[in-house]
């Protein structure tokens, strides 16, 4: 039976939608999800995303899988592009703001009338046990700690944000081998669920650089949980504003890290790129 999916990215960072709204477990194994997002042999994604019906009061569920078949908590870009493709699906009766529940938690999306989408990403998680690393004891903070990656030793500060994050700053983002050394943070003992990784170049303040190795994608144009953490990194160490633009490849996100609240915010594009069906 063909399945109907439709193919959204933000910033690059591309994804497969699929509706997903008669059952709440995704139509898709993870094997079938890998085969999909092959860029030779099927659509081409870093990843497949369902819309699941809500759960404890939200208005979706949301389940994504990577290219390489495994489940992350949550994804930044995805989820904008999850908001766009619930009111592309809903047409006239599209709300301004969902309620998502994600294996992080729930996040709450707004289409914003100039085509952006605001997401309110929730509280940083910075203690160690939360990101989970054993770079420090469980209830530390990881922020400058020092770790030995690829023959060398690298800075770095960890933030969860529902999915682990390993940043480190560096004088030149482009300098940085991401093929070479990111898998070896990626898999590195230090991170028991994998991890995330962001190398930042500070601009100014306001405004930073950064590639980053995905977890479970490797090499991606945006992600935008490590747009919030390099963020939240940035003003841990002394090196940002609250508020911030992360220039990534595929494009800028806004992040501002409330004062009063604490609660990330990340503004950004989600389009629609094409429609259609596959046959698995």
């Amino acid at each position: 039976m063909p399945i109907e999916f439709a193919k959204y990215h933000g910033l690059g960072n591309d994804f497969i939608l699929i509706d997903n709204r008669h059952s709440s477990e995704p139509v898709l194994t993870p094997e079938q999800a890998v085969s999909m997002c092959d860029r030779h042999f099927g659509i081409g994604a870093d990843g497949a995303i369902f819309a699941l019906p809500g759960q404890n009061g939200t208005d979706y569920t949301m389940r994504i899988f990577n290219s390489d078949g495994s489940e992350p908590e949550m994804c930044g870009n995805g989820i904008r592009c999850l908001a766009k493709f619930i009111a592309d699906l809903e047409g006239e009766k599209a709300k301004t703001e969902y309620r998502i529940h994600t294996l992080a938690g729930v996040i709450s999306p707004e289409l914003r009338s100039d085509g952006q989408v605001k997401v309110d990403m929730g509280l940083p998680r910075l203690l160690a046990a939360e990101i989970p690393t054993t770079l420090a004891t469980p209830d530390v903070k990881v922020i400058d700690v020092p770790i030995e990656v690829a023959g060398k030793s690298w800075s770095v500060t960890c933030v969860s944000m529902g999915n682990p994050h390993c940043i480190t700053f560096v004088d030149d983002v482009s300098a940085v081998a991401l093929e070479t050394v990111g898998p070896q943070f990626e898999h590195h003992p230090a991170f028991p669920q994998r991890t995330n990784t962001e190398f930042i170049q500070v601009m100014r303040r306001d405004y930073v650089k950064m590639r980053v190795w995905e977890r479970g994608a490797g090499v991606t144009l945006a992600c935008g949980t490590g747009a919030c953490a390099a963020v939240v990194a940035g003003v841990l160490v002394g090196k940002c504003d609250r508020t911030t633009a992360v220039e990534l490849p595929g494009g800028v996100l806004e992040i501002e890290w409330a004062e009063v609240s604490g609660r990330i915010y990340m503004t950004g594009p989600a389009q629609q790129v094409f429609s259609g069906s596959l046959s698995h």
